[in-house]
């Protein structure tokens, strides 16, 4: 029973840490970061078109993992960066090609954030057979297509364009003389002897490149500067093609070419979970594996060339590789982990001096039943010491004896009895040391 009792008086003397302990776990928990979703929506391009393949074959990975990747077709790079930065659209994570988003303002490109670089996409620049285009000065008195407007070949266009100072000439599309045209119309422009020399940004598999490889009347430039224009733009690559790359039976090209090389890049906003970065990167480098004519195996995703500022989550993953739990639990385990250990930590960093206060606060409160007794006791000793206690005497002695009943009923643990005993024994002297002046009196 008097464990019990011991028990009781120690709980009621700590309840205060139970609301406390409520009210820090539901703050902690209010601004913790949400679980990461289940469903995620990319913007790809046309479904025809080499940015959707990827898209389909990145659905198949996260599917596996549990991820549902929804994808949403385009019109390419530029409305790509529009979804993203569309607070009305459900657009989180986007393929872009890189240098496409200098075409938007300081503040827009501050809304989004890299995640990697993917594989490459190189300017192509074919001309009609018989013409020797080295520079960009050489397309001065030429047929050329620049790319549609808005389009990826239109902003690496025109960042090399920037680069010499002369962007008022690609704007005006050289008095007229160049032209506008999609990936297609170039290569029919081209055929039918219309144009002079156009400007693609394709990967090497694709179509039209393979149609322009195999058409006698068409070759690729070797453009000098390359690695000059590189080093002023950082989003770009020089890639050196070699003899016979793409065509190993027709050695195509006949000799090595030089290339600029933009990448294809994952872009995301503010509606994209961090925490699903590793996956969704990881899931990029299954599909990016084994490589391709121009990549070599295991060369993406990677951290560079990009223009955007790359996440801190996509920094940790590119130096360090996949998160520690995630090596050894399923994500969406690992993510609930990694969560509340953030929630835990700083709850146990707490809650810890917290509850060590309650040994120190029971202490007190069992002393507090003992001390306040002697506040009377010092009362009749400051009675004593200044000699007014003679008309008290009676008074005071009737009221220790009344305090001694009293103490006889205060119960105390065992361990503090001493305390409680010195209390008796003081009381005890104080009584006999009031009956000896009582005494004197008489």
């Amino acid at each position: 029973m008097q464990v019990l009792k011991q028990a009781a008086l120690f709980v009621r003397t700590n309840l205060w840490i139970i609301p406390l302990g409520l009210l820090l776990g539901w703050a902690l928990i209010r601004y913790l970061d949400p679980a990461p979703p289940r469903v995620l929506v990319m913007s790809t391009g046309s479904e025809t078109g080499g940015y959707h393949r990827f898209g389909l074959a990145l659905q198949e990975r996260l599917a596996e993992q549990g991820l549902t990747l929804e994808l949403r077709s385009s019109r390419g790079s530029l409305d790509n960066l529009q979804h993203l930065l569309d607070p009305d659209s459900s657009v989180s994570i986007a393929l872009v090609q890189s240098g496409t988003s200098l075409l938007l303002t300081p503040a827009e490109q501050r809304r989004l954030v890299g995640l990697a670089a993917l594989y490459h996409e190189p300017l192509w620049l074919f001309q009609r057979k018989g013409l020797e285009i080295t520079h960009l000065d050489d397309l001065r008195s030429l047929k050329v297509s620049v790319g549609s407007e808005g389009s990826g070949t239109w902003a690496v266009v025109r960042s090399l364009f920037q680069a010499r100072d002369d962007e008022s000439r690609l704007l005006e599309l050289n008095g007229g003389a160049w032209q506008a045209l999609a990936g297609r119309a170039s290569l029919d422009a081209l055929r039918e002897g219309t144009l002079d020399a156009a400007f693609f940004v394709l990967p090497a598999s694709n179509a039209l490149i393979a149609e322009m490889v195999a058409n006698p009347e068409l070759e690729l430039v070797s453009l000098r500067q390359t690695e000059a224009f590189s080093a002023r733009l950082p989003f770009l690559d020089t890639l050196q093609l070699p003899e016979g790359l793409l065509d190993i039976g027709a050695n195509v090209p006949a000799e090595p070419i030089s290339l600029l090389s933009p990448v294809a890049t994952l872009v995301a906003n503010e509606r994209f979970h961090p925490a699903l970065t590793s996956l969704v990167l990881e899931a990029a480098r299954e599909v990016l594996r084994e490589g391709n004519l121009l990549d070599k195996p295991g060369a993406f995703p990677a951290a560079q060339p990009l223009e955007l500022t790359l996440s801190p989550e996509a920094d940790f993953y590119h130096r360090q590789g996949v998160p520690f739990l995630q090596r050894y639990l399923p994500f969406w385990v690992a993510s609930i982990v990694d969560r509340y250990v953030v929630l835990v930590i700083p709850f146990i960093a707490i809650m810890l001096p917290l509850l060590r206060s309650m040994g120190p606060l029971y202490r007190w409160r069992i002393r507090s039943r003992v001390y306040r007794w002697y506040e009377q006791l010092r009362r009749i000793d400051r009675l004593l010491h200044s000699g007014a206690i003679a008309g008290e005497l009676e008074r005071e002695i009737q009221a220790l004896h009344q305090l001694e009943d009293e103490l006889s009923r205060v119960d105390v643990p065992l361990s503090y009895a001493h305390e409680l005993y010195s209390l008796h024994l003081h009381v005890r002297y104080m009584i006999k040391r009031l009956e000896g002046l009582r005494t004197q009196a008489g």
